[in-house]
C-alpha cells in the first residue's frame, strides 16, 4: 500500500543513547487535525510487519475521518534506546506524540513521572472494552487503579527448536525437557554433533535489555521457587538468593561449556533482531529461549526475510522448571500498550485513532500480522486468528502458567540490575555468587531497603 502524504516515516534525532531514527516534533505536535503516533521501529529496516500495519489503520482513519491526517513517527532503535527516546519525547507539549506504543513493564514507572494520561473517561463508553481478558486489563493499569493504556496483545515464552538440526543431531522432534539439566544436556549433545552450529541462545546482555531481563534471566529465575523476584505479602524485593544464584549459575554453564554465542553476540544491542531474521533462518541456532511472537519475522508479508519452511523447521517446547517440579513449566508475559501521553495535545483525536486501531478487524489483523496472542475474547475465538500460525494454540496454552513482571514504578531500575548481573556473568567478569552480591547492593538502593532474604 503506498502511505498517504501524511504519513512520515524517516526523519534523524540524537541521543546520549545512539543515534535513533525517528520524525515529528515542533509545530506538528500542535495540529489539532493529525495525530502523531511513535512506534518501534525494528534495528532491521526490512522488517516492516509494524510499519505495513500502522499505515493500513492510518489509511482507514483519514478515511473515517475527512480532514485528520496520520504522521506516523517511528524510532528506529534497539528497544531499550526506545524507551529513553520516547521518554524524552513525552516531558514536553512541543514534542509528545498523540498516542505512543507503550511495553507494559514500564506503564507504572512513566504513571510516577507524569507521562501518561489516564483512559477512564473513555474506556467507560466504549463497549469493546468488556472484551478485554483481566489479566490484560491489569497489566495496561496504574497503581492508583486507572487504565493507562489499550493492550494489543499479549506473549508467552518457550523454547523454540530446529527440527532439521535436531534430526542432524539425532535428537526427537518432539523434545520436551523436563528440567534444566536435561536442556543443557541436548546443547551439549548439538554441540558435539554440530560443529559451527550455536546450540542455544538465552539472551545475557544488557544491550538487549529488557529482553535479557524477562525472556532470559527471568524465565530461569521464576522456574526456582514462589515469588522469587517481589514478595507480594511482605511487599518487599527478594533479594538474589539460591534461585537468584541457580539461574546465573545456568547462565555461566552456557558461557563456560560453550554452548551459546560468542561474548560478541552476546553483548550486541541487535542480538534479538540478529537471531531472528539470520541466526534462526540460515541454521545457525539450534535452541532459542524467546517468545510467541518470533515468528512475526518469518511471515510472507511481514518479515525482513520471508521464511516459508519454519513452519516445517521449527519445534517449540515449554521451558521446563528448574528441578521439573510443578507445575513442571514456566512462562513470562507482558504485552504492549496503546497509551496517550498526558501532555498530547489532541487526546480525544488519539483515542478516536486507538477505536480504529482496536477495532475486532483490525485488532485480529494485528494478531495475525504480529504473531501476537489475543487479549480480546472475540478475537481469541476468531477462525482466522486460529488459524493464522502453526503453534498459537500452543502458545496459547502456555497462559495458565504463566507469569507478569512485579508492575511497581521501580521494576524498570530492577531489570536495569538484572540485566548488568547477567552480563557479568555471561562474559565471564563476575561469578554467579558476586554477581547476586552486587545485585543485592542496587538492589538495596533501588527499593530503599524494602527487601526481604529467603
Amino acid at each position: 500500500m503506498r502511505p498517504t502524504a501524511s504519513l512520515v516515516l524517516v526523519c534523524a534525532a540524537a541521543l546520549a543513547a545512539g543515534t535513533l531514527t525517528a520524525c515529528g516534533g515542533g509545530g506538528g505536535a500542535s495540529d489539532r487535525d493529525t495525530v502523531r503516533i511513535a512506534f518501534h521501529k525494528e534495528t532491521d529496516s526490512k522488517v516492516t510487519f509494524r510499519d505495513d500495519y500502522l499505515k493500513s489503520v492510518a489509511g482507514q482513519f483519514e478515511k473515517k475521518y475527512p480532514g485528520k491526517k496520520v504522521k506516523l513517527v517511528p524510532v528506529q532503535a534497539p528497544q531499550q534506546d526506545y524507551y529513553t527516546k520516547i521518554q524524552q519525547m513525552m516531558r514536553s507539549p512541543k514534542t509528545a506524540p498523540d498516542l505512543v506504543y507503550e511495553d507494559t513493564f514500564l506503564i507504572n514507572s512513566d504513571i510516577e513521572s507524569g507521562y501518561l494520561r489516564p483512559l477512564d473517561d473513555f474506556v467507560a463508553s466504549w463497549d469493546d472494552w468488556k472484551q478485554f481478558e483481566p489479566a490484560a486489563k491489569r497489566a495496561a493499569g496504574g497503581a492508583d487503579g486507572k487504565v493507562y493504556g489499550i493492550p494489543d496483545g499479549t506473549d508467552t515464552r518457550a523454547l523454540w527448536f530446529n527440527k532439521k538440526l535436531f534430526a542432524k543431531a539425532g535428537l526427537p522432534q518432539d523434545w520436551k525437557p523436563r528440567s534444566w539439566k536435561e536442556v543443557l544436556s541436548t546443547a551439549r549433545t548439538l554441540k558435539k554433533k554440530l560443529p559451527g552450529v550455536v546450540p542455544l541462545n538465552v539472551y545475557a546482555g544488557k544491550g538487549a535489555g529488557e529482553a535479557t531481563a524477562m525472556q532470559g534471566f527471568e524465565m530461569l529465575l521464576y522456574g526456582t521457587g514462589k515469588d522469587p523476584l517481589y514478595d507480594p505479602k511482605a511487599k518487599k524485593w527478594v533479594k538474589g538468593g539460591k534461585g537468584f544464584r541457580d539461574s546465573l549459575e545456568f547462565l555461566a554453564t552456557v558461557r563456560r561449556d560453550k554452548l551459546g554465542p560468542d561474548e560478541s553476540q552476546v553483548v550486541d544491542p541487535n542480538v534479538t533482531t540478529d537471531v531472528a531474521t539470520q541466526l534462526l533462518p540460515q541454521g545457525k541456532l539450534a535452541i532459542a529461549l524467546d517468545g510467541s511472537w518470533l515468528s512475526q519475522h518469518w511471515i510472507d508479508t511481514s518479515g525482513s526475510k520471508p521464511w516459508p519452511q519454519w513452519r516445517r523447521t521449527m519445534g517449540r517446547a515449554p521451558m521446563p522448571t528448574q528441578h521439573g517440579q510443578a507445575p513442571g513449566e514456566v512462562s513470562m508475559s507482558g504485552g504492549w500498550t496503546w497509551s496517550i501521553p498526558a501532555k498530547s495535545r489532541n487526546p480525544e483525536l488519539a483515542w478516536k485513532m486507538i477505536r480504529v486501531l482496536q477495532s475486532k478487524r483490525n485488532a485480529v489483523e494485528w494478531c495475525v500480522r504480529g504473531s501476537q496472542v489475543a487479549v480480546r475474547q472475540d478475537v481469541a475465538t476468531d477462525p482466522r486468528y486460529l488459524r493464522s500460525m502453526p503453534g498459537i494454540k500452543f502458545f496459547t496454552d502456555r497462559v495458565p502458567t504463566t507469569h507478569y513482571r512485579p508492575a511497581l514504578p521501580v521494576y524498570p531500575q530492577v531489570s536495569t540490575a538484572i540485566t548488568e548481573a547477567t552480563e557479568s556473568v555471561a562474559t565471564g567478569s563476575a561469578s554467579p555468587r558476586e554477581a547476586a552480591a552486587a545485585y543485592d547492593e542496587q538492589l538495596e538502593g533501588i527499593t530503599d531497603g524494602a527487601t526481604v532474604t529467603r
